[in-house]
């Protein structure tokens, strides 16, 4: 209602992350529901692992528990937690309120962690598959970007100062180099999750052993049973109360490092829209400033550029807690992983989903490049005239001489009288360089200067990009429309 939606809404701080940007299915993915429902799933593993190795579960419990899988009275908990100020019991509780028959044996052996850290291990690994296809979709907009424009030739820049050429599609590679990584460091932080599975209050599995009456391999069945249940191929063989938070630092410093990576495509476009070579999409209706009516701003690179620094510093977090652990758990991991875990993967799915709509609309503009490259060009081509004279019979230390003179006067009447580059006018004017006179456009066609980058750009996207996208061809077609 109105008024629910203005007390909650307004009086109450919402973070930006789920409030304002990120997409339905990540922010379901760290949601109450999904998390207290996945509790419920895990008792019912649990319960139906221990019934088939022959404890005294009956099918009516089984059948029971899962009959009220997602009907959780969230209030209830919330009553339940106050009183007894331990989540994991308020919600054992209230499943074994509305589970009358099944009460004796929900969370049987399990410690909070049972639930608790599968749940997270779960979370994280649906959490990368959400953002895979949306990085290769990412991937995918990029490499026909820069296969469109692997011959266009553009100023290349070190130190942001002009350099010799490169093109619009081999710099659009370098982008994509980095990205390929992330696409492959994801994917191993992902293959490399594993279960927590089942192991008891100080990861002994002594509860289980008891409960077995000894026997290892019904405890190892168990163990086994519950993870592939949970869809994992996999549990940690071994772990304390927790499993080992180095594992957060391994999923989270993927995550970090691509913000680094989104960090800096973004600074590029940013740069280069200064330029006005490159600019983002803009929208019809789009204001760029609210004084300056002619503005456009790259709202969206320094969107993605602001959060991946929240990104960037997440990191921090996953591997202070880890280096606090200690022995076989302190709590003190909890409430900062409630915060770091989900922050991640909603930062890193917004950025990426904003990378996506910013990459399917990029606009080139032609001929401010070519304008840059005339600037320079003459600059970047003496090289070239003086080899071109000594192939007509010059001396090179003679010529080096002519176009240092001739360049320096050149670039006094572009810093200092604000001019053009007049450099190939005074080389025309030269009766020393008569000999070259007839070569002169061929020498600075500028698709003379780009070496390989065409045939880097064609190998680079056929041998190492497109190969990676195979497993997400039936996603990669979705289009993304920002909201705000």
């Amino acid at each position: 209602s109105a008024a629910v939606w203005h007390h909650s809404s307004i009086h109450k701080y919402r973070s930006p992350l789920v409030s304002r940007y990120a997409s339905k299915e990540m922010a379901y993915n760290f949601s109450d529901r999904k998390k207290f429902t996945t509790w419920r799933k895990l008792w019912i593993y649990l319960a139906k692992a221990e019934k088939a190795l022959g404890l005294l579960v009956t099918d009516a419990q089984v059948t029971e528990m899962e009959s009220h899988a997602e009907d959780i009275d969230f209030a209830m908990a919330v009553e339940e937690e106050s009183k007894l100020r331990h989540d994991v019991m308020a919600h054992v509780h209230t499943f074994a309120h509305c589970c009358p028959t099944a009460a004796p044996i929900i969370h049987l052996g399990a410690t909070s962690c049972y639930v608790g850290d599968n749940t997270d291990l779960i979370l994280l690994r649906d959490g990368f598959d959400i953002l895979l296809p949306k990085l290769a979709r990412v991937i995918d907009r990029l490499s026909n970007f820069a296969e469109k424009y692997a011959g266009l030739p553009t100023l290349g820049f070190t130190h942001y100062q002009p350099a010799q050429l490169t093109t619009v599609g081999k710099r659009a590679c370098l982008w994509l180099q980095d990205l390929a990584m992330d696409m492959r460091n994801l994917q191993r932080a992902r293959e490399d999750l594993r279960f927590r599975g089942v192991k008891g209050t100080t990861g002994t599995q002594a509860s289980f052993l008891q409960l077995f009456q000894g026997d290892h391999d019904k405890v190892e069945d168990l163990d086994r049973m519950v993870t592939e249940m949970a869809g994992f191929k996999k549990a940690y063989m071994v772990t304390g109360q927790t499993y080992s938070r180095k594992v957060d630092i391994d999923s989270l410093s993927h995550l970090a490092s691509m913000g680094a990576t989104i960090h800096k495509i973004c600074t590029d476009i940013r740069l280069l829209a200064n330029l006005k070579e490159i600019e983002e999409p803009f929208e019809k209706e789009q204001i760029g400033s609210s004084a300056m009516a002619y503005k456009r701003n790259p709202m969206r690179c320094e969107r993605c550029c602001s959060l991946a620094r929240h990104l960037i510093a997440l990191l921090a977090d996953p591997l202070q807690t880890a280096s606090v652990q200690w022995l076989e758990r302190t709590l003190d991991d909890s409430a900062n992983r409630r915060i770091s875990l989900p922050e991640s993967f909603l930062t890193a799915d917004i950025i990426l989903s904003t990378l996506q709509n910013i990459t399917e609309g990029l606009v080139v503009y032609p001929k401010v490049i070519e304008r840059h490259i005339r600037h320079e060009l003459p600059f970047m081509a003496t090289e070239n005239i003086i080899m071109a004279m000594v192939k007509a019979g010059g001396n090179r230390q003679d010529c080096h001489e002519k176009i240092r003179v001739l360049s320096q006067q050149a670039a006094n009447v572009v810093k200092q009288e604000g001019g053009d580059n007049d450099l190939l006018a005074r080389v025309q004017a030269d009766p020393y360089f008569a000999p070259i006179l007839g070569h002169l456009d061929n020498i600075l066609d500028p698709k003379t200067f780009i070496g390989r980058a065409p045939q880097q750009v064609a190998r680079f996207l056929s041998e190492e990009v497109r190969p990676l996208l195979e497993p997400y061809k039936a996603e990669i077609d979705v289009k993304f429309e920002l909201e705000l």
